[in-house]
């Protein structure tokens, strides 16, 4: 049997890996063909590792993607339109995203809790879905579970890796148009949020 709820798939791109401090520079989401997406002036450097993978750089207080200067909405604002994409969904949704026990999830829930914006997002939201695990259920035989990979391996596509919209579109199409889920997957692979207060 088919999920019965929203599931929306996020990516977030940071300034570094550290999930206790780095910042949030994009934040994007895709669900049935309604995308998301906030790019964010950091208050910290991006490590040149980040750089490397997402093409986000800041000169004289501009961000700034593969060179080319981008629109920024400051984190607050971006969490705000976020929740209300969010809202826009039959509600609550679930957010899914590759290895969110391990850093999306850890990195918005302390944005969100910093802004005092969780009690917002609780409303809108029931759990978090980390498709990394779902997919080492799925299919033990693969070799790997990076999100490149399995994009290689199932869409037989190329990886955009420095862009958060990209990234949940591509999940959202393995998840649907590949994996298939049963419901007691997805449930086995969700922290809910009241289990998160």
């Amino acid at each position: 049997m088919a999920w019965q709820g929203t599931i929306v798939f996020f990516d977030l791109q940071t300034t570094g890996l550290d999930t206790k401090s780095c910042h949030i520079v994009q934040l994007g989401a895709s669900c049935e063909d309604t995308n998301f997406n906030r790019y964010i002036l950091p208050g910290i450097p991006i490590e040149y590792e980040a750089t490397e993978v997402n093409g986000l750089t800041v000169s004289y207080g501009q961000l700034f993607l593969h060179g080319e200067p981008v629109r920024t909405v400051s984190l607050y604002h971006s969490l705000k339109y976020f929740i209300e994409y969010l809202g826009s969904f039959f509600c609550p949704v679930l957010l899914a995203a590759h290895y969110a026990w391990g850093f999306d999830q850890i990195v918005l829930m302390r944005v969100l809790r910093k802004f005092s914006l969780f009690e917002q997002f609780e409303q809108v939201v029931s759990g978090f879905v980390d498709t990394l695990p779902l997919s080492r259920k799925l299919y033990p035989q693969l070799k790997w579970f990076n999100q490149p990979y399995l994009v290689r391996c199932f869409l037989e596509g190329e990886y955009n890796a420095h862009n958060a919209v990209e990234n949940s579109k591509q999940l959202e199409e393995l998840f649907w148009n590949y994996w298939e889920p049963y419901n007691e997957d997805i449930s086995e692979f969700t922290d809910w949020i009241y289990a998160l207060k």
